[in-house]
């Protein structure tokens, strides 16, 4: 994963994504964009109303079409990480 300081472009730098494109329904919003880092092309995803942001290399990003529906009905379970008791 790129640190947001690896980025030579996109998101919060400068210059713009080289694509950027908005999905939202009533539970969640994001932004997608690619960027460019220092070590190549990454696929940023970003949740403004959390400000949250997850920077993915292509391996990264390829792995998510992986899993099955099942691996993502888990996430969601806790979706903020396991519970600290």
């Amino acid at each position: 994963m790129a640190a947001d300081g690896d980025r030579i472009q996109g998101g919060r730098g400068s210059e713009p994504p080289e694509v950027e494109f908005e999905i939202a329904n009533e539970f969640a919003h994001v932004i997608v964009s690619k960027v460019r880092t220092r070590n190549g092309e990454r696929l940023s995803i970003r949740a403004p109303k959390l400000n949250r942001e997850i920077v993915l290399c292509p391996l990264e990003s390829e792995s998510l079409t992986w899993q099955s529906g099942d691996t993502f009905t888990e996430f969601l379970s806790t979706p903020f990480g396991p519970s600290h008791s």
